[in-house]
């Protein structure tokens, strides 16, 4: 007989990724704070915890971050305890720290990179297993092609390319292809990327044949976002065509696509389809476009956002 109790006492989502220390340069001000896809993505997560929580309907799943920084920027760890975020810490020399510096296009950004933690490792992975374990890989040397397969037979393996697409020269960092892409794409359940990263993937124009072309390569869900454009799910041989919502303001882009990955696997873990999850993943990055930092609304709004729009 299947162990269901085993199961049903699973961590439903786990992620693994750098906390990052930011500086955000934007047209109209200069903010340091901790970012990176692990961050963006607990707070977001646990925003949504709460707020379903307080209005009755809690959903009952757990959620664990496991990330790695140095003991200097520790206090950004006690925060997210401090809220309730259930967080591993694997010691590093150091913390990555981003410079990020937008124009007035949000879409588009400059990157730099003042510093480099160390690398997850099989070993230092050991014990993670959870229904959807999200890889936040910020730079190429995060996680291994080695982790990816270890981590594979672990859980559902969702991972955003962004990491993989970097190649940092002196502090400049300059989009380049993954060499390993079609070994790790094997391995990989659900894959998100932009359409500048989807390009430099598949060598496609087309996001339609960019997104069946890293499908064909073993990704069974490809979430292709495109900005304020909306967005592109492909799952078993579907394609959805996700719209963009008009945010009340237009702040602070930082954060948008691991808030869409953490809006499509919150979903997904609920039991949503694709095209819901889709959707509700599109609303919560459209609230989290109004203000610098993570998303902090509620469920609820992310709903009404989808009603009004539907």
């Amino acid at each position: 007989m299947p162990q269901i109790t085993i199961f049903l006492n699973m961590l439903d989502i786990c992620c693994i990724g750098h906390i990052t220390l930011d500086k955000i340069v934007t047209p109209t001000q200069e903010v340091y704070m901790p970012g990176g896809t692990s961050y963006y993505f607990s707070y977001g997560i646990n925003s949504l915890f709460q707020s379903e929580a307080a209005s009755g309907c809690d959903t009952h799943l757990t959620y664990k971050l496991v990330t790695s920084l140095a003991e200097s920027e520790m206090n950004a760890v006690s925060a997210m305890r401090g809220v309730g975020i259930d967080v591993d810490v694997i010691p590093s020399r150091h913390t990555v720290y981003f410079e990020n510096i937008y124009g007035k296009n949000q879409n588009e950004r400059k990157q730099c990179v003042r510093a480099k933690a160390d690398p997850f490792t099989v070993e230092k992975l050991s014990d993670v297993e959870a229904r959807y374990i999200v890889l936040g890989t910020l730079l190429p040397d995060d996680i291994s092609l080695d982790v990816i397969k270890y981590l594979h037979t672990k859980g559902t393996l969702v991972v955003d390319a962004q990491g993989f697409l970097r190649d940092v020269r002196g502090v400049d960092v300059y989009p380049v292809d993954w060499k390993e892409k079609i070994e790790a794409c094997k391995y990989i359940d659900v894959l998100k990327v932009n359409e500048y990263e989807a390009e430099v993937l598949t060598g496609e124009c087309d996001l339609h044949k960019a997104a069946q072309k890293i499908a064909d390569w073993g990704v069974k869900e490809v979430l292709l976002s495109l900005g304020s454009f909306g967005s592109i799910i492909l799952a078993d041989g579907v394609f959805y065509d996700i719209p963009a919502y008009q945010p009340l303001l237009l702040v602070d882009a930082t954060g948008c696509g691991d808030t869409y990955v953490m809006g499509y696997i919150y979903r997904r873990a609920q039991g949503a389809n694709v095209e819901e999850a889709g959707r509700f993943a599109a609303a919560v990055s459209t609230i989290k476009l109004e203000h610098s930092g993570p998303f902090s609304s509620s469920y609820l709004r992310a709903m009404d956002l989808l009603h009004r729009n539907s």
